[in-house]
């Protein structure tokens, strides 16, 4: 309740959360932040020509060079903080929309200093937390976890309908 309050007041970014599958298994894609010494998703600002999804796809390809399959809904929303108390402007809050991306292909990023990497779950949340808050990092690690709970869900229904039209209507 208190994040639907906060999204009217504080600004909004939209973020890919990036992945593959591997086998049984599921990867995150992450990149550098503008600093070089924290990890993220690729996100950035709305673009008012953009639906936020795609906005959020643009950033997953300026970032992170990931081409893929953006889902047209956020799956999340979560805080996120810049800046830092002691320096001007201090510490500005975000509420961020989630969207899962699958990733079908890397090109080289945009923006070269943010060296995409593929991490493990656990390997994610542990590099997401690094260097913040605890409450920044639980944050986070609720998007891991949210999203691997969307992406159980999404294979389970295509593997009952797999000619995908089953799996729309029992979404609905």
């Amino acid at each position: 309740m208190g994040l639907a309050r906060a999204s009217k007041s504080l600004p909004l970014q939209v973020a890919a959360v990036c992945y593959r599958r591997r086998g049984e298994s599921v990867e995150f894609l992450l990149v550098n932040t503008n600093g070089g010494n924290k990890w993220t998703f690729p996100k950035g600002s709305p673009d008012a020509r953009l639906s936020h999804s795609q906005a959020a796809e643009r950033e997953a390809g300026e970032e992170a060079g990931a081409i893929g399959t953006i889902e047209p809904r956020h799956f999340h929303l979560y805080l996120h903080s810049k800046g830092v108390f002691w320096q001007p402007g201090g510490v500005q809050e975000y509420v961020v929309k989630a969207f899962l991306m699958q990733v079908h292909q890397l090109r080289r990023p945009d923006e070269s200093q943010r060296r995409p990497t593929w991490f493990t779950p656990q390997e994610a949340r542990q590099r997401l937390a690094r260097g913040r808050e605890v409450k920044y990092a639980r944050e986070l690690e609720a998007v891991i976890d949210r999203a691997l709970e969307t992406i159980q869900f999404h294979g389970e229904l295509w593997s009952r309908y797999p000619d995908g039209r089953g799996a729309r209507a029992a979404v609905r």
